[in-house]
C-alpha cells in the first residue's frame, strides 16, 4: 500500500481505528465478536417481524434515488453489508446482476427469503466477512452504505472495493450534524456532548491518503421525530448529553427553538445528510 501524506499532518487510519471506542475508551462486544453481530440482527429483525415493521428506512427512498443514477441497466452490482434491504432490492431492480455479501447469517437468511417472496432471479449471496473474502472476479460497481462501523482494517476493506471493481466504487454513509439543540448546548454553554466519532469526511480523508480522490455528493435528509408527550420528548433529547448536572431549563430553551406543539403532539423537525463517496477504480 502506497500511502501519500496529507497536509494536515494526521493519519486518518489510525485516527478510525482510535474513534471504534466507545466515549469510555472501550470496544463494544459488536465490534469484536463477530457472533455478537449476528445475534445483534437476529434478534433486530425478529422484533421488526414481530411488530410488521420489516422495511426500508423512511429517508432510505431520498438516496436511492442519488445511488440509481450512478448505475447502469447492464451492471453486476456487488453490495457489502446489505442489513435488511434498504438498496438491496431497488438496486436489484435496475441492473443485471446483484450479489450481496454479509458476515450475518441471518441477514443472508432473511433477504434470500424476501428475494424469494418477491421473485427476484438476480440476486445471489455470499455469507462472509468482506475483510476475509477472497475475490474470484471483478463486478462492475462495489459499493456499500452504513457498513463500515466494524471494519477495523478500514484501509484494507477500502483498498478491496477498488480492487474487486471494474467500473465504479461508491462508499455510503448517513451523517450529521446531531440534532441542532445539542450543538447549541455545546455551543452556548459548553455542554459535553456524544458527537458521533466517525463519519463520512473520514472516509473521504482515509481515500485520499490512499491516494484515491473521491468525488463526494451530499444528500439532504429532512426529519420529523414525533412525541406523544412533552416527557418523552425531552427523555429522547437528553440521552447525548454527557454533561453531568445538566440544566433542564438550558435543554428546555433549547429544544423550543425546534419544537412546535400540535394536537397534543410535539414535533421536531430537523435535517441530517448522506454521503455518497465514489470513483473510478485506481491503480495503487
Amino acid at each position: 500500500m502506497n500511502s501519500i501524506s496529507t497536509s494536515l499532518g494526521r493519519n486518518y487510519i489510525d485516527l478510525w481505528k482510535e474513534n471504534m471506542k466507545e466515549w469510555d475508551g472501550t470496544l463494544s462486544n459488536r465490534m469484536i465478536n463477530d457472533e455478537a453481530e449476528d445475534a445483534f440482527w437476529n434478534a433486530f429483525l425478529e422484533k421488526k417481524q414481530q411488530n410488521g415493521t420489516v422495511d426500508t428506512n423512511a429517508y432510505a427512498h431520498i438516496i436511492q434515488e442519488e445511488l440509481l443514477k450512478l448505475l447502469h441497466e447492464s451492471d453486476h452490482v456487488l453490495e457489502i453489508g446489505p442489513g435488511w434491504g434498504n438498496y438491496t432490492f431497488c438496486v436489484s431492480e435496475h441492473v443485471k446482476q446483484l450479489t450481496c455479501v454479509d458476515i450475518s447469517q441471518s441477514i443472508i437468511d432473511f433477504l434470500k427469503h424476501k428475494t424469494e417472496k418477491m421473485q427476484l432471479n438476480n440476486i445471489s449471496f455470499i455469507h462472509e466477512k468482506w475483510e476475509q473474502l477472497n475475490i474470484k472476479q471483478t463486478c462492475d460497481v462495489v459499493f456499500g452504505i452504513n457498513c463500515y462501523y466494524r471494519i477495523r482494517d478500514i484501509d484494507k476493506a477500502l483498498l478491496k472495493m477498488n480492487q474487486a471493481a471494474s467500473r465504479l466504487v461508491i462508499a455510503g454513509m448517513t451523517s450529521g450534524p446531531e440534532k441542532p439543540h445539542y450543538i447549541d448546548l455545546h455551543r452556548e454553554h459548553g455542554y459535553s456532548i456524544k458527537f458521533r466519532r466517525r463519519d463520512y469526511i473520514d472516509l473521504q480523508n482515509i481515500l485520499y491518503q490512499l491516494g484515491i480522490m473521491a468525488n463526494c455528493r451530499i444528500i439532504e435528509i429532512p426529519r420529523v421525530s414525533i412525541y406523544e408527550s412533552f416527557e418523552a420528548l425531552i427523555r429522547d433529547n437528553v440521552s447525548k448529553i454527557l454533561t453531568r448536572d445538566y440544566n433542564q431549563q438550558e435543554v428546555e430553551q433549547a429544544l423550543s427553538r425546534y419544537v412546535v406543539e400540535k394536537n397534543g403532539q410535539y414535533e421536531y423537525s430537523y435535517t441530517i445528510h448522506a454521503a455518497l463517496l465514489y470513483w473510478k477504480p485506481v491503480n495503487i
